[in-house]
């Protein structure tokens, strides 16, 4: 498709945003709306008429990339895996094309992510990255020499429903994810798992914001529950470190905002990995909460 401006939409849980880039990868606009919770006829029609009033607005057409939970399947061509569980089972690309009477580009947000990252973003020049979503859900994305590697069945870089690797008895089976399994890293490492972690080992309901605040003024349960957090994240990025090896993983998604993440959990992870060093990078996203937004505008530019 030829077009004039590049918009990237990021299909969250909780809100979608857009952004409009030139060629040159200026941002020419931005907006945000709520998600309809639950509603997927609703969020099909939102998502249409923020594109239509970006183009009136910029006076141009333009190329769609939306980054979305979960992913096509192949077998269905409908969505699967989404932990906005609305969409799983809809033909989310055949209905937004039929709205938008164009074709578009949508892959997974986490790939967003890492592809927004690798081309534009804190892991600019690196040749393999891994980019994690540590927020509602647990995600990855892989990006080699620049371009998502989507896999054989549209699940690379799907880290969040392994098992945690975990070594006392006790932590099995581990918590229940919506996925249907138990013990899945998302279950232990998402915001929602820390505060559930948090209330399970001392009877204290905080939200995993809460528990990073009261952390920061010396509550000694918040700052034990953040140590015990550190370890899981650093044992489970030790697997993806011996798998994909990578040069930079980078954090997105609400908990990478946790500074103390990009210190504690390298000095954790190496004895959870096969090498006597690692050189691998951890780093915080240059383009914050934005980045997968971005990534799904240069979706068009992929070969």
């Amino acid at each position: 498709m030829s077009a004039d401006m590049r918009i990237g939409i990021d299909l969250g849980g909780t809100k979608i945003e857009l952004i409009a880039l030139d060629h040159q990868g200026n941002e020419q606009m931005r907006m945000r709306q709520p998600t309809p919770s639950g509603d997927y006829r609703a969020s099909i029609d939102l998502i249409a008429h923020m594109v239509l009033k970006a183009e009136r607005k910029l006076q141009t057409a333009a190329s769609v990339g939306i980054g979305t939970p979960g992913t096509t399947s192949f077998k269905t061509g409908r969505m699967k895996n989404c932990n906005s569980t609305c969409l799983n089972g809809q033909p989310l690309q055949h209905d937004l094309e039929h709205a938008l009477q164009r074709e578009i580009r949508l892959t997974n947000d986490a790939n967003c992510f890492a592809l927004s990252e690798s081309r534009h973003g804190a892991a600019q020049g690196a040749q393999v990255v891994f980019g994690v979503i540590l927020g509602t859900g647990v995600g990855g994305g892989l990006v080699i020499n620049g371009q998502i590697i989507d896999g054989a069945n549209h699940i690379a870089g799907e880290w969040g429903h392994n098992p945690l690797p975990l070594s006392a008895a006790s932590a099995f089976p581990g918590p229940a994810c919506y996925c249907g399994r138990h013990g899945c890293i998302e279950s232990w490492l998402s915001g929602p798992a820390m505060a559930a972690c948090h209330q399970r080992d001392t009877g204290d309901a905080l939200s995993a914001e809460g528990i990073v605040r009261a952390a920061a003024f010396g509550d000694s349960g918040c700052t034990d529950t953040l140590e015990r957090y550190f370890q899981k994240v650093a044992m489970a990025l030790a697997t993806v470190i011996n798998v994909v090896d990578p040069d930079v993983i980078v954090l997105g998604g609400g908990l990478s905002n946790i500074d103390a993440l990009y210190q504690r959990v390298p000095a954790l992870w190496l004895p959870y990995i096969f090498s006597d060093e690692v050189r691998t990078k951890l780093l915080p996203p240059e383009h914050g909460d934005s980045s997968g937004v971005y990534g799904a505008a240069w979706l068009w530019e992929r070969s």
